[in-house]
């Protein structure tokens, strides 16, 4: 029991800066999606079943211009795609008998700041500490939509704004700590911080989905970062 107990407290103490952080953005989402025309109860149970900013901001777009099915889940596919990466990226961490169960309520709860935290964790992730980190970040996400939809409209435009760079600053404090301790992790962020500024500059690229341009950078940076100077595994 204590094996379970301990990863998930721990995961729970690593979470809660994220629900914080989560509770501040999603306030946003909640307001933009009661103004749209969704209840309140849809405006909660899209965030409890979604858990990705730019997914839910963009799937908002969709069912405001009453697209079709098929669009939302081809606009869904090309922003979410990044996390089959993170995913991919994690199951390195798994001890390689994990059931299945595990690896599929694991998946729900990636996110890029759920990631960021759980790749920097030593040693073998514990889907009890991805419960843990998920107990404490997906409440956040919630409640920030359901506080959002109810009294968005009684605060003021200036702590709106505020409120809705909130993650940024948050996905900074999640990778500077770990790039100021390693020059090539802090080469790879710079690196890949020049590159997506670059494809706003040039006339093609910059037409690129925020989703693709993720994924290309991902594997164009992080690949020639892992070709050139390779992790040795442990023994």
């Amino acid at each position: 029991m204590n094996q379970q107990k301990r990863p998930f407290y721990s995961g729970l103490i690593h979470g809660i800066p994220i629900g914080l952080g989560y509770l501040a953005v999603s306030f946003t989402f909640g307001i933009m999606a009661v103004s749209s025309g969704l209840s309140v109860f849809q405006s909660v149970l899209i965030s409890l079943t979604n858990l990705t900013s730019a997914g839910q901001f963009a799937g908002l777009g969709i069912i405001t211009a009453g697209s079709s099915y098929l669009e939302m889940a081809a606009v869904q596919l090309v922003i979410n795609l990044r996390y089959c990466l993170m995913s991919c990226s994690l199951s390195q961490k798994l001890d390689h008998k994990m059931p299945l169960f595990h690896r599929f309520l694991m998946a729900y709860g990636v996110t890029d700041e759920i990631f960021g935290v759980s790749v920097c964790h030593p040693g073998t992730l514990s889907p009890f500490y991805s419960y843990g980190l998920m107990s404490a970040a997906v409440p956040g996400w919630t409640l920030g939509t359901l506080l959002g939809a109810l009294s968005g409209s009684l605060l003021p435009e200036r702590l709106l704004n505020a409120l809705g760079v909130a993650l940024y600053g948050m996905f900074l404090a999640i990778i500077v700590p770990p790039a100021r301790e390693n020059r090539i992790l802090r080469a790879v962020v710079l690196l890949s911080m020049t590159a997506s500024f670059v494809f706003t500059l040039i006339p093609v690229l910059n037409t690129i989905s925020s989703g693709f341009k993720i994924i290309l950078l991902t594997f164009v940076v992080a690949g020639g970062a892992a070709l050139i100077c390779p992790v040795k595994e442990e023994a």
